[in-house]
């Protein structure tokens, strides 16, 4: 962005929190016995893709702690994310247990993901009043699911229900519609984040197979999120639960336009098979669904993103993520172009505080830094 910034209130909707030896220990007093005692013997066992994304170096150089893993210190991730960008409230996404629905064991998998959040809640929610929590579910055992965000699902530091992009079925199909019925009576959004495309029970990453590299495993993210876009769409979801509101976290945003576009076409032509989609599928996005910023894309000329976003009602479906603290990490101050003080307030606070019903920001706290 420009050399001066607003130093306005930022919600940071993409934020990852990890466990101190980057392991499962944390969660031993949160499990049934048994659990503890394979975790013990086997290990965490969360299946793999085998790309090189760097495994634990994949991380800012300057985000590990003394001890401990990148994004495991809270001390750290004041100085360097909260305090440092006035973030007033960070969404925590975990990172090592989010391939839950890659195993192959529902129980297993529910019992994880139980643990998780205890943990979350207990050590990360009460120990820093801005901190939010994305809860984790399994969605191998839908029934179980539903109970856990019953469980904690009224808990006013989780904000939203998350799952990975990365799925043995698309999102909209009807198994998992009660998964939605709760997420709509608790208020709670229904969140995907890229990973686990290609892993252990799910399909594989792409239409075409595997590729050789990690690069193109993170290229064939977006092609998830358009599969579960139109099953969502297509299969009926936001008319059945009007309520309802879905995230994309981190996986591209200009694709957008163009894939509505095409949507809206196919859906005039072919509307007689789906009777129940009453709108052009663009309408349903821009009420039900919101994205994330991070990894923004970046044209040769910064200023053609804000021409995508005007295609994108940038206005009331993007929301600002750093991605704190892997190692491409987008500064506020840095990832976008130059963009009027109505679009920055948007997307750095007003949609992400209207979708997870935060306070209204007080303008007197605005005041002007000079960016980094």
């Amino acid at each position: 962005m420009a050399e001066s910034v607003k130093r306005m209130p930022i919600i940071d909707c993409d934020v990852h929190n990890r466990f101190k030896d980057g392991k499962m220990t944390a969660l031993w007093p949160y499990l049934p016995r048994a659990y503890q005692e394979d975790v013990r013997e086997w290990g965490i066992n969360l299946s793999g893709v085998g790309y090189l994304n760097g495994g634990d170096r994949g991380y800012r150089g300057d985000s590990w702690p003394k001890e401990g893993f990148p994004g495991s210190d809270l001390d750290l991730m004041r100085e360097q994310l909260l305090d440092a960008f006035n973030v007033r409230y960070a969404i925590l996404l975990g990172q090592e247990l989010r391939p839950l629905g890659t195993l192959p064991n529902a129980d297993y998998a529910a019992a994880l993901a139980h643990a998780y959040n205890d943990h979350l809640i207990e050590q990360w929610l009460a120990a820093e009043s801005r901190l939010r929590g994305a809860m984790l579910i399994a969605t191998q055992d839908v029934p179980q699911a539903v109970k856990e965000i019953e469980r904690i699902g009224r808990h006013p530091g989780i904000v939203e229900v998350l799952v990975a992009n990365g799925a043995r079925l698309p999102y909209g199909n009807r198994c998992y519609h009660p998964l939605f019925e709760i997420c709509e009576a608790h208020g709670l959004p229904f969140a995907l984040h890229t990973g686990s495309e290609g892993a252990g029970i799910n399909g594989q990453p792409s239409v075409a197979g595997y590729g050789s590299y990690y690069v193109e495993n993170r290229q064939v993210r977006p092609q998830g999120y358009m599969t579960h876009l139109t099953s969502l769409i297509f299969e009926g979801v936001f008319e059945k639960f009007p309520k309802l509101r879905v995230v994309f976290i981190e996986g591209g945003y200009a694709w957008l336009a163009p894939f509505l576009w095409r949507l809206d076409a196919d859906w005039r032509g072919l509307r007689h098979q789906t009777p129940w989609v009453k709108r052009p599928p663009s309408e349903y996005v821009w009420e039900h669904v919101r994205f994330t910023s991070q990894p923004l894309e970046e044209p040769d000329q910064p200023a053609d993103l804000l021409e995508v976003f005007k295609w994108n009602r940038a206005g009331r479906t993007l929301m600002f993520a750093s991605d704190y603290a892997h190692w491409d990490f987008d500064s506020p101050t840095d990832a976008f172009p130059r963009l009027s003080e109505e679009l920055q307030r948007r997307i750095f606070y007003e949609t992400a505080r209207e979708l997870y019903g935060f306070p209204v920001a007080a303008s007197a706290a605005e005041q002007t830094v000079t960016a980094d």
